[in-house]
């Protein structure tokens, strides 16, 4: 929690002592209050002097107006800072999550960096609030009070001093056996996330396949995991609040029963012990006011570890330098794109989804890749675009590593249309600009004609500014696919990457997009991933894949003749007359 204020704290810190400030005058205030009540009582009470009774009366109806006030100053500057700082924290976790690269987010997982963005920056919110305003307050009228009654008499204030250690014992178990639990529940919440996350996105699948009731039970599964970890610290919470309220209650006792006969003998006075009476009770409604205190401070320390944990995270993709225009890479007689001995695995370790992988992709060329389930295609795919680091080997973009770009430099170079789908909730427009964002109209139209997706759009109302829902959901998958690759064409990149984004097209829609892009004017070297011989075969070159491998390289016609796996795949999809046509 301490690292976590010390980088956002800086820009409130005048707000938060102010209020710190104005809590502390409170407490002041709440300090003098049992003073002047015993004067009241041993003055005017005890003389049956009225007019003792009603100034000392007054004075404290004004302290308890002005602490009103100061209260009220107190609370809206706790309320600013805490907003302010929770606000600038999700910020700065949005943005740094942003710049993580693939293998970081997939270290964290999506459903866990959801639930630290929102649930545990407000933990940290509520932390930073209740400290400004009870921080100050109920732990200084405690040791306050223990003062005040010290001074008063030492010898019955020792009660204070044997019931404070008493008290922090109790403190020091609770917290030492509540913080991992607290911590527990966060993972815990991550997993109900994921679960709910997971649901949601396949409540179509789920229910065609009538897996509701298996769903409903894998949720309360984790739900109730995540409800047993919060009982038993809330069992732990429970025992923290009538232990202390028993020990200090024992102090009033023992305080009323010396004072009783320190009274009798003269040595105290009525009014002291009711001082005394009320010091123990501002330090028991105190102690109640802590043990929540501590509740909210352990589970925001929580909170703030595991945000400071994405913070602190260097991205796996670190950014280059090199900052290369179209028209310096169109001089270039260098491949546009070249993997030299490529290997990687998701992770580091285990299983390679790529090994040994070698290719050039000159300028203006296609290279389809293909080859079965996990061969690796995708893979290849992410690593071309470098989302990815391999583990091993190179892969340059106009001779150059991609280490070495600028990822904005190479992001305006080389564009992917991913295997899923992805819309955002908006327009047509505001998904087509994302890599241009001021491209012109004639620039998008050009796009969706040449993604077959021209008349998708202006066949709603709207036309480029026709409303996209969240994923997309008011478009088929066909359609969600031509829209994905008419962005990937906006801002004319020089390569561009097709992982399986025609799947959902038919073949003759499939014909005219490929062809499309050949006849594009600045014509972008392209490498087209499918399942599909007919979307490679026509490819200037051909890299199949077996088990992240590759099995073989070169046209159509020569790998018939040398690659059993292709000759495979086209005998298992086209009759042998098409196969040779």
């Amino acid at each position: 929690m301490g690292e976590l204020l010390r980088a956002f704290l800086p820009p409130y810190r005048k707000k938060t002592l102010t209020g710190m400030a104005c809590k502390a005058v409170e407490v002041v205030f709440d300090l003098i209050t049992p003073m002047i009540v015993a004067r009241m009582i041993d003055s005017g009470v005890a003389n049956r002097d009225l007019g003792v009774v009603f100034r000392l009366g007054a004075l404290l109806v004004v302290l308890a107006l002005i602490g009103y006030l100061f209260t009220f100053v107190c609370q809206r500057l706790a309320a600013t800072v805490s907003q302010g700082m929770g606000t600038d924290i999700r910020d700065a976790l949005y943005h740094h999550i942003g710049e993580l690269g693939a293998a970081d987010i997939d270290r964290f997982g999506t459903p866990s960096l959801v639930t630290r963005v929102t649930n545990d920056v407000n933990q940290i919110q509520v932390a930073i609030a209740m400290g400004i305003r009870m921080l100050i307050r109920w732990p200084f009228i405690a040791l306050g009070s223990i003062v005040a009654a010290l001074l008063i008499d030492a010898r019955l204030g020792l009660v204070f001093l044997v019931c404070t250690p008493a008290i922090a014992a109790v403190f020091w178990v609770v917290m030492g056996r509540s913080i991992p639990l607290f911590r527990a529940i966060q993972v815990k919440l991550d997993t109900v996330s994921r679960i709910t996350r997971e649901t949601l996105e396949g409540v179509r699948v789920v229910r065609a396949f009538g897996r509701e009731g298996e769903e409903e039970r894998r949720f309360a599964l984790a739900a109730r995991d995540q409800t047993d970890t919060a009982i038993a610290v809330g069992r732990l919470s429970a025992v923290l609040n009538p232990v202390t309220f028993l020990i200090m209650n024992l102090g009033v006792v023992a305080i009323l029963w010396t004072g009783a006969y320190r009274v009798d003998a003269g040595s105290l006075t009525q009014g002291e012990v009711m001082a005394f009476v009320n010091y123990m009770t501002q330090v028991l409604v105190s102690i109640g006011y802590v043990a929540n205190l501590v509740v909210v401070f352990t589970r925001g320390s929580a909170s703030a570890t595991r945000v400071m944990e994405v913070l602190k995270e260097e991205p796996s993709i670190a950014d280059g330098s090199l900052n290369v225009s179209q028209a310096d890479i169109n001089e270039r007689a260098v491949p546009a794109l070249s993997f030299e001995d490529v290997s990687f695995s998701y992770g580091g370790e285990g299983e390679r989804a790529l090994s040994h992988v070698s290719f050039e992709l000159p300028a203006g060329s296609t290279l389809g890749v293909i080859g079965g389930t996990g061969s690796g295609k995708s893979t290849l795919a992410s690593l071309a675009v470098r989302l990815y680091d391999p583990v091993e080997g190179k892969i340059a973009a106009w001779g150059e590593p991609l280490p070495t770009y600028e990822l904005k430099s190479l992001r305006s170079l080389v564009s992917i249309v991913p295997q899923r789908a992805s819309l955002l909730s908006g327009t047509v427009r505001s998904n087509l600009s994302w890599r241009k964002p001021q491209a012109t109209d004639d620039e998008l139209w050009e796009a969706l004609s040449c993604a077959q997706a021209k008349d998708v759009v202006s066949s709603k109302e709207g036309g480029l500014d026709a409303p996209v829902e969240a994923g997309g959901t008011n478009f088929s998958g066909g359609q969600r696919q031509r829209l994905t690759i008419a962005r990937a064409l906006v801002g004319d990149p020089r390569v561009v990457v097709l992982d399986d984004s025609a799947s959902a097209l038919d073949y003759a829609t499939d014909a005219r997009l490929r062809k499309a892009l050949k006849d594009l004017p600045n014509h972008p070297a392209a490498i087209i991933v499918s399942q599909r011989v007919a979307a490679v075969m026509s490819a200037d070159q051909i890299l199949v894949l077996d088990h992240g491998r590759v099995a073989g390289l070169g046209t159509h016609d020569d790998l018939l003749r040398s690659c059993d796996i292709y000759r495979e795949i086209c005998l298992s999809q086209l009759k042998p007359e098409e196969v040779g046509a």
